[in-house]
């Protein structure tokens, strides 16, 4: 099969961490062809969704892990396969390449299916699941935020869209910056915020677990640094092996015929103690860290997910 990958610059990932370079390789090995090429390089042209960009080839061998073709020119209708893989922010730019990625759902599968990954942010879709979530409020308005910290006294701030762990802050009982955050946050940004309830378990990991195709197919623990609340890798939260719980295993079997629904082939949930936080449509992680704690071949569940449905 002809494989795009939409992404950031591949010349720069970390190959024993990205999951988007690891895709690749694994496609790669399956005789798939692969082009590479940046979202500011998709466009519509006159009826044509088309993108500029890069054949490759890619190796376990980091700073000399891909080699890139000549700059082509090409009509992505051609393609058996497309990759949505850039990371957010989930701006305009982002919601942009999802709609003209959409133009494309008669002629080649996209993954995850840009209308659904449009429509479902990590942080949004997990509305759809009160029963699994903690108490959460979204809102601009800062009365309304203040409201929701005064009942539950310990909360958890961050940007409705962000992503990595960025801007994440932890606002206990005593805190006194939550009019200040909020005028740091309006000031630059017109998103509302999402503040939830502090979860105590955190100290103890919040754990990534990926689903394919609807399933559960293994988890990793993201321990916070000392001192930290955040675990997301990004700011230095340390991967451990752990197992599925019973209770993970309950909000897979309930999130998980929805997101089969919707073609959202690979995604990663986050889940702190027995809360679900996220549902990561838009470019999920973890894929390598669990293969390297299960031995389990990851990528290969999901290239035999979306090679089944071709």
């Amino acid at each position: 099969m002809k494989i795009a990958f939409q992404m950031d610059p591949i010349t720069g990932v970390d190959i024993n961490a990205d999951s988007s370079f690891r895709l690749a390789e694994e496609a790669q090995a399956r005789g798939h062809e692969l082009f590479f090429y940046g979202p500011d390089q998709l466009a519509y042209e006159e009826g044509l969704i088309t993108a500029k960009g890069h054949r490759m080839t890619v190796r376990r061998e980091q700073g000399n892990h891909v080699d890139l073709g000549p700059l082509e020119h090409v009509d992505l209708a051609s393609f058996d396969v497309i990759w949505l893989r850039q990371d957010p922010p989930f701006d305009m730019h982002y919601i942009t390449s999802t709609h003209l990625l959409d133009r494309l759902k008669d002629d080649l599968l996209v993954v995850n299916d840009p209308f659904w990954v449009r429509n479902y942010p990590e942080k949004l879709l997990v509305l759809d699941f009160p029963q699994l979530t903690p108490p959460t409020t979204i809102a601009r308005d800062l009365e309304t935020i203040k409201s929701f910290k005064a009942k539950h006294g310990d909360v958890i701030l961050k940007p409705l869209y962000g992503n990595g762990g960025a801007g994440v802050f932890r606002l206990d009982a005593n805190d006194r910056n939550l009019t200040s955050l909020h005028e740091l946050f309006t000031g630059f940004s017109r998103e509302p915020l999402i503040v939830q309830k502090f979860l105590p378990d955190v100290s103890n990991g919040d754990k990534r677990v990926i689903l394919v195709d609807g399933e559960p197919v293994g988890a990793i623990n993201r321990v916070p640094a000392a001192g930290e609340t955040r675990s997301n890798m990004h700011v230095g939260g340390r991967p451990e092996k752990i197992g599925l719980t019973d209770r993970d295993l309950e909000i897979c079997a309930a999130i998980g015929p929805l997101l089969r629904e919707k073609g959202q082939v690979f995604v990663g949930i986050d889940v702190i103690g027995d809360y679900l936080t996220e549902i990561n449509v838009t470019s999920p992680t973890g894929i390598q860290e669990l293969e390297r704690f299960d031995g389990v071949n990851i990528a290969e569940k999901i290239w035999q997910a979306i090679e089944a449905k071709l």
